[in-house]
């Protein structure tokens, strides 16, 4: 299943099944076939490592092909705290209790430790498929500073492999003191993110003078901002409903996404698309995290929860919001599992969602909208001339693909790395 042929020393060519919606509309493909689960058969010539040609395979019913995807986008992870449930396990599954362990994990932290960590991510996330991670960072004290010095390291170490983008997390305040604004230089030198949390207790004249201050900071330093916002289901959709004022208010010249908006699902229909649309005319991107908020939220030891908050991704994007899912925390004191691998990810994701992959907008959260929103160079989308960075793998449907991560192979600019 696992076709790759040379034609001659320089030019190759890779057979597969490939997402009809990541197929480039201009690309000159007349008549492709499409089979039930929207699926294209295709020759992809490669050369000096992208795609020179790409053909229709005419007679695909009598090939053994697998399922070709490009590789994929993690847009919002924490790998500075990854596979640390072991020393910092949370057995209640609540969010208090996951801060209180993450605190005190994190006093432990040294650059060294951090270094680990991280690599253990990359070669996993390698081996997954994965060609760009957004991570956030704790990024207060002199923890966070050396975390920020030895994952500046690792990031220009993994360049070739992998797009580690880096977002600094504090509270929200820090950034207009002497310390947050010498973070600011520093994350802007790097060309980081800031970031910053909102949550409740929600007191509104302060939230929006510190959102105010952060979207200037941004601003002035040329900075994107990614917010986890709203991740409760208290108070529901008030810190959005707080940031669309201020952005009311200012002009603002830098990509803004709110990672979770989780207690938006638990507002009315009629103020979800008016959120959404006010979020699109912003243009405000979302990260979705339901693995994490479907653990942590809505907590009751006595029963199940009926209502869960996850963001509203559907009415999102109806409104032509840009949307992206994440896999948040991996092995954490947030989230028990989680293991970098984006097939995981987006199996689990199809059964909170209720969007299979083989539907576009069901696959854009992880492709091209992922992508789109971490400001990526390449799409994600499958034209000649485009990096020949695929995942290839041992299923010929997405049901064999859903059912339990599949073998797969995993190539960079034309060459096998697994």
């Amino acid at each position: 299943m696992f076709a790759q042929k040379k034609t001659s020393p320089d030019i190759q060519f890779i057979d597969g099944y490939v997402p009809r919606g990541l197929i480039d509309t201009k690309s000159d493909l007349r008549n492709v076939p499409i089979t039930a689960d929207g699926l294209s058969p295709l020759r992809f010539y490669l050369k000096r490592g992208c795609i020179s040609k790409i053909e229709i395979i005419d007679d695909f019913e009598n090939c053994s092909l697998g399922l070709l995807l490009p590789r994929l986008v993690e847009p919002h992870a924490h790998i500075d705290k990854a596979f640390t449930w072991k020393i910092s396990p949370n057995f209640a599954g609540t969010y208090e209790g996951a801060l209180q362990a993450n605190l005190e994990e994190y006093q432990d932290r040294n650059a060294l430790i951090v270094r680990l960590r991280a690599e253990n991510v990359l070669k996993l996330a390698l081996k997954n498929g994965l060609r760009a991670i957004r991570s956030h960072i704790d990024s207060f004290g002199l923890i966070g500073s050396e975390s920020w010095d030895v994952l500046l390291k690792v990031k220009n170490e993994w360049k070739s492999l992998i797009d580690l983008q880096l977002v600094a997390l504090v509270p929200l305040d820090y950034w207009h003191t002497k310390n947050g604004r010498d973070l600011a230089c520093k994350v802007a030198n790097y060309k980081g993110l800031f970031g910053g949390v909102v949550l409740p207790p929600y007191k509104t004249g302060k939230l929006r003078e510190d959102l105010a201050k952060l979207l200037e900071l941004a601003n002035q330093s040329g900075c994107g901002i990614d917010l986890h916002i709203d991740e409760t289901s208290l108070e529901p959709g008030e810190g959005l409903k707080q940031l669309v004022h201020v952005l009311d208010q200012m002009k603002i010249d830098v990509p803004i996404t709110c990672s979770h908006l989780s207690s938006m699902a638990l507002l009315t229909p009629k103020k979800i698309n008016f959120f959404a649309d006010r979020l699109a005319q912003h243009q405000v991107n979302v990260i979705a995290l339901p693995l994490t908020n479907f653990w942590l939220l809505s907590r009751d030891c006595k029963k199940i929860p009926l209502s869960r908050p996850f963001a509203p991704i559907k009415q999102l994007q109806q409104a032509g919001v840009t949307v992206a899912i994440g896999g948040d925390n991996v092995q954490d004191p947030w989230f028990p599992g989680g293991n970098f691998d984006p097939l995981s990810l987006m199996s689990t994701s199809m059964i909170i969602t209720q969007s299979g992959p083989w539907n576009r907008l069901g696959l854009t959260t992880f492709t091209t909208s992922a992508s789109r929103v971490l400001g990526l160079e390449w799409d994600g989308m499958f034209r000649v001339g485009s990096s020949a960075d695929f995942v290839l793998l041992e299923a010929d449907n997405w049901s064999s693909a859903m059912s339990t991560p599949p073998t797969r192979k995993v190539m960079i600019q034309g060459k096998w790395i697994t």
